[in-house]
């Protein structure tokens, strides 16, 4: 249990200093350090992945008012059309894949999200990229690929959504942060409830107080990276963690 705690603390921190839950850190940990197959993992992911991004939704009200998040709602709608498919879809594959499949679809997009987090996270955007029904079928077509992805990792695709936010609809920083959440925690929602379909779903069951421990500090360690967001610098941290991502990355497929 306490190093349940100290792993989700430290994931936590991680993320929140990049502005994400650290679900994409924790996967691995869960796979490597504590032993869970590979789609126990994902299960146990997404379930703390839900708690920590249904915390941060308050956490970042002071930020981004409620109002201002609620008065995008076309935006929010446009990815969910997309992202609820998604995750439906990249769950029941999960379900249906061998785990030495699932163990190289998850190193292959741990792989990408390192990237994506080099390339994409300092992306910022000085108008929508793209406007009117094209800007609409993109969204869909955007979010349904970020749904897949959400659901075959368990994480809450912020890496993704963030700047698909900020290019493709020209969202400030801030405010695609927390539109970014308001799309993840109902896709989050369908995933979990697909996979509450398999029998892998009962290591929740099993493993109860393990969950709730590693979440609560997942929650701690994200609120105390938030606080921190700015003073690591960001030419350092996004390459250092992105390297980590690799690691893991190649651990995973050897696994």
């Amino acid at each position: 249990m306490p190093a349940a705690f100290a792993g989700g603390a430290v994931i936590g921190v991680l993320g929140g200093l990049i502005g994400l839950g650290g679900a994409e850190f924790r996967l691995p940990l869960l796979i490597g350090l504590f032993q869970f197959a590979a789609l126990e993992a994902v299960i146990l992911n997404k379930a703390m992945s839900l708690v920590v991004v249904a915390s941060a939704l308050p956490f970042r009200a002071n930020t981004v008012p409620f109002s201002e998040v609620a008065a995008h709602w076309p935006i929010i709608v446009n990815l969910l059309a997309g992202s609820l498919l998604g995750a439906w879809f990249g769950a029941g594959w999960a379900t249906r894949l061998t785990s030495h499949t699932l163990y190289r679809v998850i190193a292959i997009m741990l792989g990408l999200i390192a990237i994506v987090l080099l390339l994409g996270h300092g992306a910022s955007g000085s108008g929508a990229m793209l406007t009117g029904p094209v800007q609409a079928v993109a969204g869909v077509m955007a979010g349904f690929g970020i749904g897949i992805v959400a659901s075959l990792l368990g994480v809450a695709g912020g890496e993704l959504l963030i700047p698909t936010l900020v290019l493709l609809f020209g969202a400030d920083i801030k405010l695609a942060g927390s539109l970014s959440l308001a799309v993840s925690l109902p896709t989050m929602i369908v995933g979990f409830t697909r996979y509450s379909r398999d029998r892998s779903f009962a290591v929740l069951g099993q493993n109860r107080r393990f969950v709730l421990v590693m979440a609560a500090g997942s929650v701690l360690g994200s609120f105390i990276g938030g606080q921190l967001l700015g003073m690591a610098p960001t030419p350092v941290l996004l390459p250092l963690l992105a390297a980590i991502l690799v690691v893991s990355a190649i651990k995973v497929w050897r696994h």
